[in-house]
């Protein structure tokens, strides 16, 4: 298809509008608003057209004349056109200041509202960087641009006919003079605006290069020191540096072009209209009034022109931040619940708890063959597998093996491609997502932990509990001692994803988010691989005991913390190679017992020599 033709290029312009017609629902709440800020903004400039006029009136009336006859009452007048403008002015930046950032807030709010509804397939492939671009600075730019940019296309383009108009109708043969040099300022302005935009983003680009090599060298000081790369680590943040340098002296240089080119342009105006009109003025067709007037519009009417060029660019170039956001509210989660499900259970923000049944625990795994969205082979195929309620099921293999795939699956983070997945004897897809996360306990093997006190973090867990069940649950995986012993106690903060605390402080605090929440199904994802072996022996016992009536997931590295398990699972390729309880699969000497006997052997080794 030729990308020129007619049809294509009306088929863009449509999609073009299509992208901008998707802010309308965002934009309605404040139509008002814009109006006013609008109409402010014509006011200004018919205010800044007159400015000119009067200039010629004062020329004509006091000047020439030398008379004051009337004065005062000019003076008044020009005083009123100043005040109309200053409070115009004041009236419109506080009108678009609350359009900016209104339309920015609802985005955001829009955004963060569907990012929680998406799963973990999107955040698994979406670098956080990309997502946070999305919802700070897109919607910033969106915000700025139709709060600033579109008024200013009102305000120049208004200023720019209103001159033109008033020109022809003082004197078409000074007005033709003068919009002559118009269109040559206006395409100069678009041909270097559209370069001088690329390399101020080159710019950014780098300024972002520069500041990712200075995050890394502050960051990974220690590594870059033990590896003895400094050598490495200056030469190539001096060849980023040189990037720098050479990219910004090219926008300085498409600057030092375009300034004077257009300040030449002005004044080569402001020289047709005094050779022209002076001219005139000589032969009385028009008097010195008239030729101040059309002075002053030749010596402003460029400005308008390069900011509405600036502007309409500006402008343009927001469609790609527009496209960018639509593209995520747009972007439909790989696992929903359906219309049937949501009318009777409610979604996950406005759940219908009532008619929530009560959560046993037995999972049933019916003819499983599933394959990773983006992925191209079965990961599992044609597996069955039944978990009682209250047992526990520990999944062992080699990193990447793909231990978590099973758990993915039981929690409905995935869900299969073939096949079903039955709780308590229900298929999970006729009960709601949320009604089955509420019953999970997850605690990772990296945890996470939010900015805060320690008590607000174990509160997640149930957003109700009182400080005594806080308390308890602290008490119950021997994390009460240590938060004691910090500063404030449960009051402590832990710093942005608690960088105040070790790794296996927070893996304790999750441990009691956790257990606070009471769940019937509890996945721990080698969640004691952060935690010495003293700690980790005294919060066996507590799970233990907490596991008891529950269904549980134990992915382990450790194969001596999960020999009391009902069902062991071995995994390798993403494949179930052996299966059964621990004295079951030592006894048949394949794979899961070699495994053991390496790391007993290990254990023990370590063991002795400490």
């Amino acid at each position: 298809m030729d990308l020129n033709s007619p049809k294509q290029m009306k088929r863009e312009r449509f999609s073009s509008l299509k992208t901008w017609a998707k802010l309308l629902p965002f934009l309605k709440p404040y139509s008002r608003i814009m109006l006013v800020v609008v109409a402010l903004m014509l006011l200004s400039a018919a205010v800044d057209i007159a400015y000119p006029l009067l200039s010629g009136y004062a020329v004509d009336h006091f000047v020439t004349p030398r008379s004051t006859k009337g004065l005062t009452g000019f003076a008044i007048l020009y005083f009123l056109l100043v005040v109309i403008q200053m409070l115009g002015t004041m009236f419109f930046a506080r009108a678009a200041l609350k359009v900016e950032m209104y339309l920015g807030r609802d985005l955001k709010k829009k955004l963060f509202t569907h990012l929680q509804t998406l799963g973990f397939s999107y955040y698994n492939t979406t670098p956080v960087g990309v997502i946070m671009a999305r919802v700070m600075s897109d919607t910033n730019k969106i915000g700025g641009v139709f709060a600033w940019s579109l008024v200013d296309i009102f305000y120049s383009l208004a200023y720019v006919l209103g001159c033109i108009a008033v020109m022809l109708f003082l004197n078409w043969k000074l007005a033709l003079l003068i919009t002559s040099v118009v269109p040559v300022i206006t395409l100069l302005t678009f041909y270097f605006q559209k370069r001088i935009l690329a390399i101020n983003r080159k710019v950014r680009k780098i300024n972002a290069e520069i500041t990712r090599h200075y995050n890394e060298g502050i960051s990974g000081a220690k590594t870059s020191k033990t590896l003895v790369i400094e050598d490495k680590n200056s030469r190539a943040f001096a060849q980023v540096t040189e990037n720098m340098r050479h990219t910004t002296i090219h926008a300085v240089l498409l600057n030092a072009i375009y300034v004077p080119i257009i300040s030449f342009l002005t004044a080569l105006a402001v020289a047709f209209v005094i050779t022209g009109g002076g001219n005139m003025a000589l032969t009385g067709s028009i008097g010195i009034g008239e030729l101040t007037i059309f002075v002053n519009f030749a010596l402003v009417i460029a400005d308008p022109v390069q900011n509405l060029a600036r502007t309409i660019s500006n402008f343009i170039s927001a469609q790609a931040n527009i496209e960018r956001v639509s593209d995520l509210l747009e972007l439909e989660p790989q696992i929903q619940d359906s219309p049937e499900v949501i009318e009777k259970y409610g979604t996950s923000l406005a759940p219908k708890r009532e008619n929530w049944e009560p959560l046993m625990g037995r999972i049933t795994f019916e003819d499983i063959t599933f394959r990773y969205p983006d992925g191209t082979e079965n990961v599992l195929e044609h597996f069955n597998l039944e978990v009682p309620a209250g047992s526990t099921v520990a999944i062992v293999g080699e990193t990447g093996a793909g231990k978590s795939t099973l758990v993915n699956l039981a929690c409905r983070f995935f869900e299969p491609t073939e096949g079903r997945i039955l709780i308590d004897g229900r298929d999970y897809r006729e009960r709601s997502m949320l009604w089955l996360h509420s019953s999970i306990g997850y605690v990772l093997q990296t945890p996470h932990l939010f900015s805060g006190s320690v008590k607000e973090n174990i509160r997640y867990g149930k957003l109700d509990a009182t400080d005594e069940e806080i308390i308890r649950a602290a008490k119950l995986v021997n994390a009460h001692d240590f938060i004691m012993r910090m500063e404030n106690g449960y009051d402590s903060d832990v710093g942005e994803g608690g960088g105040q605390l070790s790794t296996g402080e927070k893996q304790l605090i999750s441990f009691a988010r956790a257990i606070l929440a009471d769940p019937r199904i509890f996945v721990l994802d080698e969640a004691t691989s952060s935690i010495d072996t003293h700690t980790e022996a005294l919060i066996q016992n507590a799970i233990s005991t907490l596991l008891q009536g529950r269904t549980s997931f134990l992915i382990a590295h450790r194969l001596s913390t999960i020999r009391k398990a009902d069902m062991i699972l071995v995994v390798r390729n993403g494949k179930i190679m052996e299966q059964g309880t621990h004295k079951e699969l030592m006894k048949q000497g394949g794979y899961y017992a070699g495994l053991y006997n390496k790391q007993f052997e290990a254990e023990s080794t370590e063991a002795a020599f400490r």
